[in-house]
């Protein structure tokens, strides 16, 4: 038994485990493309992840660390202060990867301590953001920086999750819990994986009825009421 919540427990560690954004990561796309070129030139830029939760923001940073061999270091600017990254980027050897997730919630002169890191090669920063990082992220990091737009996944990529997720659990849903819980998840993996996750505590049995997802849906959001609008944010 672990106590590993589902989305991390699937969280893929490859771009050939990785289920959405073919634009960025398909054989054209242009994170491969940098991957590969990578290999040869020993270069990657800086990147802007734009799009909304549960897109993959977080988790396409860690596949690019893990391709690169990189060190990871990742932190939300919810709940850290610019002299923590600093730390880090003061002793940081071989490029490490900085992902900074939520990075519209640093103000101007907290992103400006970043820049120095980013011109001089010392990090490789790849911020996150669910706003558009054009009003929300200074220019002069733009100006150094790749900006990637992730889309919000579709109901085939959903899909392609929830029976990866329903092979774990060793569960099943009948026609009309499986499109319930996915209209309900509105695109968002994390939270068709978690409120998966809570329906399959909720019985025995192996077949999890719409009664079910629906009693999920309500538990996760009085855990979000409760925990407050970030918390989710926080632990993406």
């Amino acid at each position: 038994m672990t106590n590993i919540p589902l989305p991390e427990l699937l969280r893929p560690k490859t771009l050939q485990g990785f289920v959405g954004q073919e634009n960025l990561v398909g054989p054209s796309g242009i994170i491969r493309k940098l991957l590969i070129s990578q290999s040869t030139n020993n270069y990657f830029p800086s990147l802007i992840f734009w799009g909304p939760p549960g897109s993959g923001k977080t988790t396409l940073a860690r596949i690019i660390a893990n391709a690169l061999k990189r060190e990871f270091f990742e932190f939300s600017a919810v709940n850290t202060k610019i002299t923590d990254i600093q730390k880090v980027m003061m002793t940081a050897k071989n490029s490490p990867i900085v992902f900074l997730d939520e990075i519209h919630r640093f103000n101007k002169a907290q992103q400006d301590k970043l820049l120095p890191y980013v011109e001089k090669g010392n990090i490789i920063l790849i911020g996150a953001t669910t706003e558009n990082p054009s009003f929300e992220v200074i220019p002069p990091l733009l100006s150094r920086s790749r900006v990637l737009i992730l889309n919000q996944l579709s109901q085939k990529d959903l899909t392609k999750i929830l029976n990866k997720a329903l092979k774990h659990l060793k569960k099943k849903l009948n026609k009309d819990s499986l499109e319930f819980l996915l209209e309900a998840s509105n695109g968002d993996a994390r939270v068709l994986l978690n409120v998966l996750e809570i329906a399959s505590t909720l019985t025995v049995h192996r077949s999890l009825s719409t009664v079910d997802i629906e009693t999920a849906l309500q538990r996760r959001q009085y855990t979000f009421d409760k925990r407050g609008e970030d918390y989710y944010n926080v632990i993406s």
